[in-house]
């Protein structure tokens, strides 16, 4: 049984606000998936890393990147993540697992893989690196907060999401085929009737998703380089 990381990145997160997708825009350095394939590199359990990149993306190769590219990226994550696990049909075991993680977490460490791998290499579902939800949540109508919303038992999905080939395959093939929309590896396995384990995470593998976010993850990468 091998461990094998999948980053999906063929997206350009507009909501970032710039030209240049969000995958390569410069932290502390280096492209910000740099940051990600490193920290794969750098963990001893992973076998290999594969980066799922859009069929016409020529930066990954230019910038001299590490992982081994698949072209077959789609319009969705969901898509994309599919296309990847078709490509490596053969290429890896039914039974071996694959952690997919977002190009956009730069904050991910190898302390933090093996964690996630400690904790459910022997679960028969597989898990996801998670917090509980601190904030207060509120529900929004026309500008206005409408309600409170009870965070008991909230928490909020982080990656690496780890789960077996075969059954992740299944999972997003099933949630494709039903026209089930599914933001992320786990809900796609929630709609198999499964329930994935929630494994404690850190506030530092925050998504960056706005501009203010590059300044934060800025911050934290310098300080860790």
């Amino acid at each position: 049984m091998s461990i094998f990381a999948l980053i999906p990145a063929a997206g350009r997160g507009t909501r970032i606000g710039t030209e240049l997708a969000k995958q390569y825009q410069p932290v502390a350095g280096r492209p910000l998936i740099a940051w990600s394939l490193e920290a794969f590199a750098a963990a001893p359990s992973v076998a290999a890393t594969y980066v799922v990149l859009a069929p016409d993306d020529a930066l990954h190769a230019q910038l001299g990147l590490p992982g081994l590219p698949l072209y077959t990226g789609a319009a969705t994550r969901h898509g994309s993540v599919l296309n990847a696990l078709d490509a490596l049909a053969g290429k890896v075991a039914e039974d071996d697992w694959i952690m997919v993680h977002d190009a956009a977490r730069p904050g991910l460490t190898p302390a933090l893989i093996e964690q996630l791998i400690h904790a459910v290499k022997d679960d028969a579902v597989g898990g996801l690196l998670a917090l509980p939800v601190a904030d207060t949540l509120k529900r929004e109508h026309e500008g206005r907060s409408a309600a409170t919303l009870p965070r008991d038992g909230l928490w909020q999905a982080q990656t690496p999401q780890m789960f077996r080939y075969g059954l992740l395959r299944r999972a997003l093939r099933a949630a494709m085929d039903a026209r089930v929309a599914v933001t992320d590896e786990a809900s796609a396995i929630e709609a198999a009737g499964l329930a994935p384990r929630l494994v404690p995470g850190s506030l530092r593998n925050f998504k960056v998703t706005w501009p203010d976010d590059l300044a934060l993850a800025q911050q934290f990468l310098r300080e860790q380089a």
